[in-house]
């Protein structure tokens, strides 16, 4: 018998991609797009609108894990984050390790600590 030829596997891990054109981070699960997190930026700055995971993608950690990487991003291009999305506020308030992102003048603001 021989050997099936090898398929394209879809990635193990979910991923996330910045869609600039489209002005949000996506985030895609089996080859899936499975939620995404919407922003506004001027100079120097990033705003998330909103985040918006796909009922059939909930309960997995994937809006945690979309957040961290659009987060991770801001911070590598050296943006001031203004998390007008609740989740993405939220989101911060339980990884304090992100909030110096936020202005100090903006932590009372966005209910941070």
């Amino acid at each position: 018998m021989a050997d099936a030829a090898p398929t394209p596997a879809e990635p193990a891990e979910p991923t996330v991609l910045d869609v600039a054109e489209w002005s949000r981070f996506e985030i895609h699960s089996g080859g899936k797009l499975a939620g995404f997190a919407a922003y506004r930026t001027r100079p120097g700055v990033i705003t998330f609108t909103h985040t918006e995971i796909d009922t059939a993608f909930e309960g997995r950690g994937l809006g945690g894990r979309l957040v961290r990487a659009a987060l991770d991003a801001a911070r590598a291009r050296g943006l001031a984050v203004h998390p007008a999305c609740p989740f993405v506020r939220s989101w911060i308030a339980k990884h304090p390790d992100y909030a110096d992102l936020v202005p100090a003048e903006e932590h009372a603001r966005y209910g941070l600590a």
